[in-house]
């Protein structure tokens, strides 16, 4: 009850830490609400089976679950003959998928499900797809299409495949999307099998037909039904998903950051003002233990409270965040927002947590209060560093000097995350080391004022250096905020003059033709261009030595008709790939392919890893021969050889406007993302520095009626109020963009390195300075709010008490 009692007495004081700990909660919970939101769901063409029968499951060279293993035509056979006899199914389909995608007016019809649009006609019983009109198709030149494609039935349809521009015969028409051919058609574009899918009789048991489906499959593959068919996805589909789930990760991540940074920084604010209050209480016979668990008790109700708030909040705003999202075309279709109870479990847990965590500090802090204390100003111990802190300190920064480093050395995957782990952990250190730059700093930016005779530059000056540690506790979400402006904003600059540059240095002088409007380019693309890399990518799976036979791992292969490479029964392999494989030069290696067909290579080479020859490669007629769906990647063809775009779907570019291209795929989505993430960063950060301005100002109460008391004007305090929040605040922006320059450097020195091009640290100035200049906008406002209803409070009072004002000013520094 008495801490319920404090926090209703001295909730002004606890008005800061309410606010960051709702808005962190409600960042939390929309972004975990979001992500719930965007787990994967059935497709539609599968919903009306009762379980799939896949193969088994392959792992990365990390060991993490990936593709399924096809199966061979032989041996797919006898499980689609084991599984068509299980009672309650009225049919066991082979699903196949592969490009298909309809030529109209000379242009690809635009479907961003190409890749995989084309089945054979059996394929449409699984949603189930009705036929509207005509019949199934029977011959290899007839398909079966959508309605919605507006094709009438008798009518001819050019449709591009692998190898090309085929003619077909529209002989029916369905009520969903895809192209659906004859059986044997299907088999022969895609041969391996990796789906079977069981049709339930009217009224069949769907628990029955898995038991007895798993039965047949053995160890062979697996069964899955209900929310687990959901795992057989889009590759376009998957790829939104992916974006969209990074995002909304380094939303949550930031949050989290931010949050349990600045509610420390302000629990550790407002405690350190209570000192004369706990000294108080130690007087009356207040234990050590009874002051710490007032503290955490205080803080557990108040992070109680912001944490029930904020769920609301989040859940409230999580549909605009999918709006955000859907504007960005990162997230699946038909997607909506689920509200589920563990994302506001799991944000109620992480805001009271945060809140309890950050109160130990302080309580361990104000703990030491001794009974004296009560007798002297609350701020008096509040000098310099203790021991503790200077250790954290140093070994957060020596820690931040490391990730900094790496950022360097690290992979392009890894970049970017390694160099804001960097920040993050160089902004604690910042946060923890600032008393000792407080107060030189202080004076230094102080003295060009000291001339005049003021007595509020010499009044500033003093504060700052009498309490290093309440004013580093407001240079903190200020350092936050910009360090995390320059980040963001500094790695989309600096990225984008280092990628165009890099590839535009790789490929110089060749001319690069690239799909245009479809997912890749076909055998026909190709042929039209018999000169230049025309690379054919492949998913490929080997038994790596080091697993003892057990466990398949998958590689991204790829086929060249590059003469160095394009040798029969031959495999050229990157260090890294082979060493992950325990291969060497010379051994034999089976490859299982995606028609489910094993063939014996043998390591020809084993070179130093280079990106744009590949860590697996074999012969182009290989991969074509095993692989009859794979769609060949950019061509690159060289300086002195006409390039031809005859062909529908393709495109040219110089080396230059390939560069470009490529980067601005990706860019226009990269910058909203980091637009975004700056937004949240920052937004929140500032709310944490008005927060922080207008404890701080409540808490100095006495001080104004002091300096009021002793001649001071409304306006040479609120103008003494703002050059102290002016100062701290450049304190602040100055470390933090301090704590982001080794970050970044280590950024530029990676993409050197990796794009073979000179590339230097670039920041955004415009983003730089709306962040200095917002933050110090919202923290002299907030300060000068607070401290204008303090004095004009104190001077009701006196008022009241038919006190004159003294109408002399603060006297001179010379003067005094």
């Amino acid at each position: 009850m008495l801490i319920l009692a404090n926090v209703r007495e001295r909730w002004s004081g606890f008005l800061g830490a309410f606010v960051a700990v709702l808005v962190g909660v409600a960042l939390i919970t929309t972004t975990l609400v979001v992500y719930d939101s965007a787990k994967a769901e059935v497709q539609p063409r599968y919903r009306g089976t009762a379980a799939l029968a896949l193969p088994p499951q392959a792992v990365d060279t990390g060991g993490s679950p990936e593709d399924r293993m096809p199966w061979s035509e032989t041996e797919a056979k006898p499980l689609v003959s084991g599984l068509e006899k299980v009672p309650g199914v009225a049919g066991a389909v082979v699903d196949r998928s592969f490009y298909a995608q309809a030529i109209k007016d000379g242009r690809p019809v635009t479907d961003e499900g190409a890749l995989e649009s084309g089945h054979g006609f059996s394929s449409a019983r699984m949603a189930p797809y009705e036929l509207v009109s005509g019949r199934a198709p029977a011959a290899k030149d007839e398909v079966v299409v959508d309605r919605a494609l507006g094709a009438a039935v008798g009518s001819e349809l050019t449709v591009n495949l692998t190898q090309g521009r085929e003619q077909f015969k529209v002989v029916g028409t369905v009520d969903g999307p895809g192209y659906y051919f004859s059986e044997q058609f299907a088999a022969h574009q895609q041969p391996g099998v990796s789906t079977i899918a069981l049709i339930p009789g009217k009224g069949a048991d769907t628990g029955a037909i898995v038991s007895a489906a798993k039965k047949v499959v053995g160890e062979h593959g697996s069964v899955v039904s209900g929310d687990g068919r959901a795992e057989l996805q889009p590759e376009y589909i998957e790829h939104k998903r992916f974006l969209g789930v990074q995002l909304i990760s380094a939303m949550a991540i930031l949050g989290l950051f931010t949050t349990v940074f600045v509610v420390a920084s302000m629990l550790v604010l407002s405690t350190g003002m209570r000192r004369r209050e706990i000294g108080l209480l130690r007087t009356i016979g207040a234990s050590p233990q009874q002051v710490r668990r007032m503290i955490l008790g205080e803080a557990a109700v108040v992070g109680l409270a912001g944490s029930v708030v904020g769920c609301v909040a989040g859940a409230a705003a999580s549909p605009m965040l999918l709006s955000i999202l859907k504007g960005l075309d990162v997230t699946p279709p038909g997607m909506r927002i689920d509200v589920a109870a563990w994302p506001l479990l799991v944000a109620s847990v992480i805001g009271i947590g945060v809140s309890v965590t950050g109160a130990w500090a302080a309580g361990r802090k104000a703990a030491e209060v001794a009974p004296i204390e009560a007798l002297l100003d609350s701020r008096s111990a509040d000098q310099g560093m203790g021991r503790g802190r200077w250790i954290a300190g140093l070994s957060v920064l020596g820690l931040g000097v490391v990730l900094a480093v790496g950022t360097a050395t690290s992979t392009a995957d890894n970049r970017i995350n390694m160099a804001i782990f960097a920040t993050m952990t160089l902004i604690v250190a910042a946060a923890l080391l600032a008393p000792v730059f407080v107060g030189p700093v202080g004076r230094i930016l102080t003295a060009p004022f000291q001339r005049g005779g003021k007595a509020a530059p010499v009044l500033v000056r003093a504060e700052l250096v009498a309490n290093p540690r309440r004013a580093a506790s407001l240079v903190a979400p200020v350092i936050a905020a910009v360090g995390f402006a320059v980040l963001l904003s500094g790695m989309v600059e600096t990225m984008r003059v280092a990628y165009p540059a890099g590839e535009a240095r790789k490929v110089a002088g060749q001319m690069i033709v690239t799909p245009d409007g479809t997912p890749g380019n076909t055998d026909e693309v190709v042929a039209a261009n018999l000169v230049g890399k025309a690379a054919l990518p492949t998913r490929a799976f080997v038994v790596p030595k080091k697993a003892g036979g057990r466990t398949a791992t998958v590689l991204d292969v790829l086929g060249s008709r590059d003469p160095k490479w394009n040798k029969r029964g031959q495999a050229v392999l990157g260090k890294k790939t082979a060493g992950e494989l325990g291969l060497q030069q010379g051994q034999n290696v089976p490859v299982r392919f995606a028609d489910g067909a094993t063939v014996t290579l043998t390591v020809a080479e084993v070179l130093p890893d280079d990106p744009a020859r590949g860590d697996f490669v074999v012969a182009r007629d290989l991969v074509r021969a095993h692989d009859p769906a794979a769609l060949t990647d950019d061509i690159f063809v060289p300086a002195g050889v006409r390039a031809s775009a005859a062909v529908p779907g393709v495109a040219l570019h110089d080396a230059a406007e390939f560069a470009l291209a490529d980067y601005n795929t990706d860019a226009e989505l990269t910058d909203s993302l980091a637009l975004m993430l700056v937004v949240i960063a920052v937004g929140y950060s500032v709310i944490a520095v008005a927060n922080s301005m207008a404890v701080a100002a409540h808490g100095r109460r006495r001080d104004f009626g002091v300096m009021k008391s002793a001649g001071g004007t409304v306006r040479q305090l609120l103008f003494t109020s703002v050059g102290e929040t002016t100062l701290v605040v450049v304190i602040g922006a100055a470390l933090g963009v301090l704590v982001t320059l080794p970050p970044l450097a280590g950024m530029a020195a990676g993409l050197s390195e990796a794009t073979s091009s000179d590339v230097s640290l670039h920041l955004n100035s415009g983003t730089i300075v709306t962040t200095v200049l917002g933050t110090l906008a919202a923290a002299v406002l907030a300060g000068v709010a607070v401290t204008a209803k303090t004095l004009k409070r104190r001077g009701s009072r006196g008022s009241a008490s038919s006190r004159p004002e003294p109408s002399r000013a603060i006297p001179s520094r010379r003067s005094a």
